[in-house]
């Protein structure tokens, strides 16, 4: 969650930044009035406690006296009365005020490009050159008819649409992918973990899934659990609520584990094909940072991403999203963006996001920095897409038969 003190105080320029991000003027001004209404509900509390501090004390002073105390007692439990609705109003509007700022965005960094969407994102750099077929290079559902790899008609059976089966060498090297990314994320200082695939609300909430996207997201009926989206939600959220000794920072760690989304907004898109699926899986790294260091560890954390890729021997482009294309939670974020010769184009295969105190403020995640108790950083990307990483395989190692090489980082695998 933004900080709300910063934005009470400094509103025009909180404002503005959140304006690069795509913030409704409108949900801002909202947030205004509700300041004001908060503000409003415990000034009128407060003077009723100041009220009822000032009367309380003149118990003293009556008994020394030798006054009678019934009428100031009358009034001393009239005015703890008249507090009661005071105090439920007051807890009230912090409650709408908070309901809210859940539902606004982080924060970008001011170094995050201008732009509206993905077509302002800034290329930084391309790493390894696509090859030249002296064939025409088919996509990878193609690629799969000729192998037997994909079987796209009964994942629909078993489920519904955007559900596939893999089989035979397809189910091997995902099995392969998986377990040369944790190998390598392993070999980098990220702790390995193997996490529940469901988590409940406050989870969610903790890391920005919801209140805000819960349209996206799988609830199992009659239960406070959901599918998770990303193995971000439980890595992050182990430290939920809890205060971590400064010594132990940073917190690395890897995981493999499916991931489900509804995919709500992206009626029409990828409909053929592996590309954007309700379940798929991915190895997740996770970052939980001091302050001062998430910016070194969130270069680090891009590089360890498009190294794999170069082991894999895919090309790939390096990508700055813009303020417009920013994810919900992310102050900055670096996408990986792969070479597909079938499509012809780049695709997104992983972002790694550095949140800054975001995450850390909803989830209550903080670090002992002497005495004082701070707000972490937290950090999350993707190494890799483990669906997406196979397509890119099978494209671009295609035989003009048909046939898929599999790269030779990976034979000891298969």
């Amino acid at each position: 969650m933004i900080d709300l003190k910063y934005l009470q105080n400094n509103f025009e320029e909180a404002s503005a930044r959140l304006q690069k991000k795509g913030v409704d003027s409108d949900i801002l001004e909202t947030l205004k009035e509700q300041f004001a209404k908060l503000k409003e509900a415990n000034a009128k509390l407060e003077a009723a406690k100041a009220e009822q501090n000032a009367m309380s004390k003149l118990f003293g002073q009556y008994k020394k006296e030798g006054k009678d105390i019934a009428e100031l007692k009358a009034k001393v439990d009239a005015n703890k009365e008249a507090m009661i609705p005071l105090q439920e109003k007051a807890r009230e509007e912090a409650l709408k005020l908070e309901e809210i700022a859940l539902g606004i965005p982080n924060f970008p960094d001011d170094s995050v490009p201008e732009g509206k969407d993905e077509d302002d994102n800034v290329e930084l750099k391309k790493v390894l050159t696509p090859r030249e077929f002296d064939f025409e290079p088919k996509e990878h559902w193609e690629l799969s008819e000729i192998n037997g790899w994909i079987d796209f008609q009964r994942g629909v059976k078993l489920a519904k649409s955007r559900f596939s089966i893999l089989k035979g060498e397809a189910a091997r090297l995902e099995r392969a992918l998986i377990n040369f990314f944790l190998d390598t994320n392993r070999s980098k200082g990220f702790e390995e973990y193997c996490v529940p695939f469901m988590n409940n609300s406050a989870m969610l909430q903790g890391t920005g899934q919801l209140p805000k996207f819960a349209d996206d997201l799988f609830k199992i009926e009659d239960e406070d659990l959901y599918l998770i989206p990303t193995a971000e939600v439980p890595l992050t959220n182990m430290y939920n609520d809890e205060i971590i000794p400064e010594a132990q920072l940073p917190l690395l760690m890897t995981g493999y584990t499916p991931c489900f989304r509804k995919e709500a907004g992206s009626a029409g898109r990828d409909t053929r094909g592996m590309i954007r699926q309700h379940q798929f899986d991915k190895v997740e790294m996770v970052a939980i940072s001091h302050p001062d260091k998430s910016d070194e560890i969130f270069e680090m954390m891009v590089q360890n991403a498009s190294d794999i890729l170069t082991e894999l021997g895919l090309p790939h482009r390096v990508v700055e999203l813009c303020g417009g294309d920013l994810g919900f939670s992310a102050a900055k974020t670096i996408d990986l963006e792969v070479w597909l010769p079938g499509q012809n184009k780049y695709r997104e295969i992983s972002s790694i996001s550095n949140t800054r105190d975001f995450q850390a403020r909803r989830a209550k995640i903080r670090f002992k920095d002497g005495k004082k108790n701070r707000l972490v950083h937290t950090l999350n990307g993707s190494a890799l897409a483990v669906g997406r990483t196979l397509i890119a395989i099978m494209e671009n190692y295609q035989n003009e038969d048909g046939s898929v090489s599999i790269p030779s980082v990976l034979q000891k695998y298969m």
